[in-house]
């Protein structure tokens, strides 16, 4: 008698733990449609690091690797732009739409330098130098992605600060 009586209660506290745990999770993942803070800032960490990657290979005038970085740029921007697998602000989604386009072109022109660039939605260009070398005939463009990212960058991070662009020193006149 005394056995079941402790199965019986065990089994309903194993029953309420379970409930209240699944309850839970339930409405953690209700409350923001399942895009939590952590995936905006693992993608957050993720495109700040092709960013920065970019930025080291562009000044560094290496066009093969630059071609490389932007190829694995394009999804990280297309999941932003879509803005269905973590939270990101409207006007940070639209940007990542343009900072798409702007990386379509940039590596069609690297694969075709003779080709001229499409005109394309304008961008603020961050005050930083132009690039070197090969790289020169997309300057302005790349220094337009490089600056749509790092804003796209803030809307994805919140409250930790974007570190700037990890641009070179420009020489002495």
């Amino acid at each position: 008698m005394k056995r079941k009586f402790v199965r019986t209660i065990a089994m309903l506290a194993i029953g309420s733990l379970l409930t209240v745990g699944g309850s839970g999770m339930a409405a953690a993942s209700v409350l923001d449609n399942g895009k939590g803070a952590t995936s905006s800032q693992a993608a957050g960490a993720r495109l700040l690091e092709l960013r920065d990657e970019l930025t080291k290979v562009a000044y560094a005038g290496d066009a093969v690797a630059a071609r490389s970085v932007l190829e694995r740029l394009d999804p990280e921007l297309a999941t932003a732009a879509a803005g269905e697998k973590y939270t990101i602000q409207a006007a940070e989604q639209e940007k990542a739409g343009v900072a798409r386009e702007y990386n379509s072109e940039i590596s069609r022109v690297l694969d075709d330098p003779s080709v001229v660039p499409t005109q394309l939605p304008p961008l603020p260009l961050p005050p930083i130098p132009d690039l070197p070398g090969p790289l020169k005939i997309v300057s302005d463009l790349l220094k337009a992605l490089l600056g749509a990212v790092t804003g796209i960058l803030a809307g994805l991070l919140g409250a930790v600060p974007v570190p700037p662009l990890p641009v070179p020193p420009l020489p002495a006149p």
